[in-house]
């Protein structure tokens, strides 16, 4: 015979502040986010298509223009994200991390990512590095969306994992740099085999691997991140249905329901 009695709930405890030394990831971010800001952004401020990491396409007046927009609502969206996913600042600064959250989501993945649509359909870097753009622009300016939707639902859990994915791809674009330095390291040797002599072919290659790869990696990292810190997640339950740091085991109710006399 069972018992159909519910048991009592645990309310679990709140999580204890943290400190920025406790994340000791954040600090190097910063830096890494300062450092490819610095090195990127300034040629795009002069406002001459000269100095342009990304050649305009011939004949497109519109396209350095709103190249120079996306990169400076990129800054935005990276700047703040950073503050975003930081603990410390996130409980401590509740009307911040809102204020900042806006600032991230308004003024800079959205006019980024429709933007991103533009620049990366008119791209001169071949038809692979104009899909992934495509592609990737698009998937930053849906989860963004999502997790944006979420907040505004109160379902605090899901915000928090979709905005932790558009944090991923927000990224993306410093381990692309990183991927197709190496990647051009690698298919080098490759100029007069592989790529019949082009050196401008190997070079749309190695870009080509560097924007595909990037978010696909960052997204598969930070989904594996978070069901390793789902509630209960690896973690023994109690009697009482709670796990060890004070969370609702989530078959604790099954278990409840089906307790013996």
């Amino acid at each position: 015979m069972t018992s159909t009695t519910n048991a009592p709930r645990t309310t679990p405890a709140p999580p204890p502040a943290q400190t920025w030394w406790r994340r000791p990831w954040i600090v190097p971010l910063l830096l890494v986010v300062a450092a490819f800001l610095a090195f990127s952004v300034p040629p795009y401020l002069t406002f001459d298509p000269a100095l342009s990491r990304l050649e305009p396409p011939t004949g497109n007046d519109l396209y350095y223009p709103l190249l120079v927009a996306h990169v400076v609502f990129g800054t935005v969206a990276m700047t703040t994200a950073c503050f975003q996913i930081w603990p410390a600042f996130r409980n401590s600064h509740r009307r911040g991390h809102r204020i900042t959250g806006r600032v991230y989501v308004f003024a800079g993945v959205l006019p980024a990512g429709l933007l991103g649509l533009y620049v990366g359909w008119h791209t001169s870097a071949g038809p692979s590095v104009q899909v992934a753009n495509l592609v990737g622009s698009a998937l930053w300016l849906i989860v963004t969306l999502y997790g944006l939707r979420a907040a505004r639902q109160r379902r605090y859990g899901d915000h928090r994992r979709w905005m932790a994915r558009s944090f991923a791809l927000t990224m993306s674009i410093v381990l692309s740099r990183v991927i197709n330095i190496a990647a051009t390291i690698v298919l080098t040797p490759q100029v007069d085999t592989t790529f019949l002599g082009s050196a401008e072919l190997m070079e749309y290659s190695a870009v080509s691997i560097g924007v595909w790869l990037s978010p696909l990696l960052l997204i598969l990292l930070t989904d594996w991140l978070l069901d390793r810190r789902r509630p209960g997640a690896g973690r023994p339950a109690l009697r009482d249905g709670t796990t060890r740091t004070g969370e609702r085991s989530p078959d604790a109710g099954h278990r409840a329901r089906h307790r013996p006399h």
